[in-house]
């Protein structure tokens, strides 16, 4: 393991990076600043090391950054219509940032705090942080930890375990952008590959992205990723719900039912990474980088519109306000534990 400078926070307090390494080459770099994946290097085809993750270069970028590059969002991911909702009779307000609904919690989220290294091995670092009551306008004192893991099969692991002393809301995710090709490589991610084991989507209202509350089929429409397309085959099709939202940027319903299990594959014939996705959740958001602006990223990078896609694990969006979702309900004493894995390949060997 190697430890970093990462540049230093608003209140002069130095941030890190711990970059870990396994025996086969592949690096993943974590900050102690937002609990951030900063870099995911994993061999091509040629045996090259390729960066698949965008990001950059010091947390002050980070800081100004509207994208969530990298992050890990909390208390609640996604979005809460009309940033408010109801638990055992209260209501409770949180920050309207997004038109007049909640995107991921608040705008000084948890991406945007310094954590606690609680443990640091060659291949594993868990991060600690306590939300307090009443933070982002959630209710209870909620103790999270996330351990990120590099295996020696290339897989990058991502634990959340928590515990919160009332009943609050909690749906944890990463927000990482992949390009299989490099996220230096200054293409769009349209021309790779994805399938999604997802044989029905939340359909949404309109272009804030709050969900009608059906539970529809993707049969039919170009929301179907049961077999293996390009991203952008039908990413511009005449079809309203990717019109609301310039491309794909939707919630998809898995199929688990609380284990581990494989959500998506991705791939690019260029440098032949694959990579599979797995979660416990019910969920994954799929976002294609619809509204990534023309900026600098990591080296002398530059990012644009779908230079990356996320593959955001989750409750539902607006879970909370929709009963017929699945809860994301935390009850006071119980444990929050929440598993997602990229596992990265070389096609070449599948």
């Amino acid at each position: 393991m190697v430890k970093k400078e990462f540049g230093t926070t608003p209140e002069g307090v130095q941030a890190s990076l711990y970059i870990l390494k396994n025996s086969r080459g592949a690096m993943v770099s974590i900050s102690d600043f937002g609990a951030l994946l900063v870099s995911v290097k994993v061999p091509d085809k040629d045996g090259k090391n390729r960066d698949v993750v965008l990001g950059y270069d010091d947390i002050n970028e980070y800081l100004k950054g509207s994208c969530f590059f990298g992050a890990v969002i909390g208390r609640s991911g996604n979005r809460i219509a009309n940033a408010s909702f109801t638990l055992n009779g209260a209501e409770y307000h949180l920050a309207a940032n997004e038109n007049e609904n909640n995107l991921h919690s608040n705008p000084q989220g948890y991406e945007k705090r310094l954590w606690s290294v609680a443990n640091v091995t060659e291949q594993s670092i868990t991060l600690h942080m306590l939300s307090p009551d009443q933070d982002q306008g959630f209710p209870g004192n909620f103790e999270i930890s996330v351990t990120y893991t590099l295996t020696e099969d290339n897989r990058v692991k991502i634990h959340y375990h928590g515990i919160c002393d009332r009943d609050t809301i909690v749906n944890m995710t990463n927000h990482s952008y992949f390009n299989l090709e490099g996220e230096d490589s200054g293409v769009s991610i349209e021309h790779q590959m994805l399938t999604l084991h997802a044989d029905a989507y939340t359909p949404v209202i309109d272009s804030k992205s709050i969900p009608t509350g059906e539970i529809a089929s993707v049969k039919g429409t170009p929301m179907d990723f049961t077999s293996p397309k390009t991203i952008g085959q039908d990413i511009d099709a005449d079809f309203a719900q990717l019109k609301y939202t310039g491309g794909y940027d939707h919630n998809f319903v898995l199929s688990n039912t609380g284990r581990v299990e494989e959500m998506a594959v991705a791939s690019s014939e260029k440098s032949g990474i694959c990579m599979r996705a797995y979660t416990d959740c019910p969920g994954v958001q799929f976002y294609a980088g619809n509204f990534i602006t023309m900026q600098k990223g990591k080296g002398d990078s530059s990012y644009k519109k779908r230079s990356g896609f996320c593959l955001e694990s989750q409750f539902y969006p607006n879970a909370v306000n929709t009963p017929e979702f699945p809860s994301p309900v935390l009850r006071a004493g119980e444990t929050y534990d929440s598993i997602t894995i990229y596992k990265f390949e070389v096609m070449s060997e599948l």
